[in-house]
């Protein structure tokens, strides 16, 4: 809104000799760097408040589950009130609405997701939270009714950043599927590259609805240590600020081979409020954590940062910086097909590992929870420095 403004007030201000106090706002990597400190700032500032809101309404989790190790791990925080995520949504929102472009198609579709992703994580955190004041069992909404929104935004994302592509000689180079190690660009004629597998409309919406609802669940699945969700998320967003200006700017792209799609260096200022608002969330949920974000904030975070890696062609990439998320996501996959399998084919049930998800495992095979945390962040730095890597080997 900010930048709108300034657009339109632009001619008079240069007219009175104002528009030098404003020009650093045409600077993208400025209003980045303001969207993370804003979030910062907002989520610092309100903590404390929201904080003493949900104790005071007593929105914690009770921690009910049929694993009887988490029962117990749980019950450690059950006075902590959950719902954390309303500050993330809320600095994200504020801070993209502020200081990104919003005329551009790519924000104001990404704070729908945002929103979209909010009132799901919001409603299932809800109904697990006031399940014995209402006297129901129900915990939470049901896993297909979560899946079906999940599902139903990665759809709308697919068809509407499909339908606005760039188009390159017919052909649009925001649909290309961009493998690893391929070059968009021929280093020659800084044209399209030969051999590049273009996305028809319905590839692109099931490969976006995967990646967005997947990565959803994922950050949710990794959402039960004090910081471990919160950090991952951060140093994931603080790298998809790099690969969006990248992608953004036609000179980077050609110059690292990857796709140009126009505008989405806007996404920075986005990733950036994302990045601020991981930042200010670890202020108060680093252990002993004071807060955590439930389903409000993790479903809503792995749905953005999804939604950032289909819009700029980075799938790929994006998945293996996120490979913690995916490896948490992926060890209950293989818990439970495991033991439903050997129940089927020998009558008792066994196990891959000891709980799942795998931050569990390690807890229970003798590792601190700050340690899990610590060890998982760093092992997420590593796979951010391999994936920019790879940008370059092409």
């Amino acid at each position: 809104m900010i930048y709108v403004l300034l657009d339109i007030l632009r001619g008079w201000l240069s007219d009175h000799g104002l528009y030098s106090y404003f020009r650093v706002l045409d600077e993208i990597q400025f209003r980045t760097l303001a969207a993370a400190g804003l979030s910062f700032a907002i989520v610092l500032f309100f903590g404390k408040r929201v904080i003493r809101i949900l104790v005071r309404l007593k929105i914690g989790d009770a921690g009910e589950t049929d694993a009887a190790l988490l029962r117990e791990h749980a019950a450690t925080k059950a006075n902590v009130p959950t719902m954390g995520g309303i500050l993330i949504c809320g600095a994200i929102f504020v801070s993209t609405f502020l200081l990104a472009d919003i005329r551009v198609n790519v924000i104001y579709l990404g704070l729908f997701t945002l929103l979209w992703m909010a009132v799901v994580g919001g409603a299932d955190d809800y109904l697990k939270l006031t399940a014995s004041s209402r006297g129901t069992g129900r915990q939470g909404l049901y896993s297909w009714e979560k899946l079906v929104f999940q599902l139903g935004i990665g759809l709308i994302v697919g068809f509407f950043v499909y339908r606005y592509g760039v188009q390159v000689g017919g052909e649009s180079i925001s649909h290309v599927l961009n493998l690893p190690f391929q070059r968009t660009y021929d280093p020659e004629t800084k044209f399209a590259a030969g051999g590049l597998i273009y996305l028809g409309l319905p590839a692109f919406m099931i490969l976006s609805m995967l990646v967005v609802a997947g990565l959803s669940n994922a950050v949710n699945m990794t959402d039960g240590m004090d910081g471990l969700a919160t950090g991952i998320s951060g140093i994931v967003c603080f790298a998809l600020i790099l690969l969006t200006l990248v992608s953004g700017q036609l000179s980077s792209a050609q110059y690292l081979y990857v796709p140009y799609v126009p505008l989405a260096d806007e996404l920075a200022v986005m990733s950036g409020a994302m990045f601020g608002a991981c930042l200010g969330f670890l202020w108060w949920n680093c252990k002993p954590a004071q807060i955590f974000m439930g389903d409000t904030g993790s479903l809503a975070l792995g749905g953005l940062i999804g939604y950032i890696a289909i819009v700029i062609r980075q799938e790929f990439v994006v998945l293996l910086m996120c490979g913690v998320f995916i490896f948490e996501i992926l060890s209950v996959v293989m818990q439970v097909g495991w033991f439903k399998y050997t129940r089927i084919k020998t009558g008792t049930g066994r196990r891959i590992f000891r709980i799942a998800p795998y931050h569990h495992h390690l807890h229970q095979g003798g590792w601190a929870e700050n340690q899990v945390v610590a060890r998982l962040w760093l092992i997420t730095i590593l796979l951010v420095v391999v994936a920019m890597a790879s940008l370059k080997l092409r």
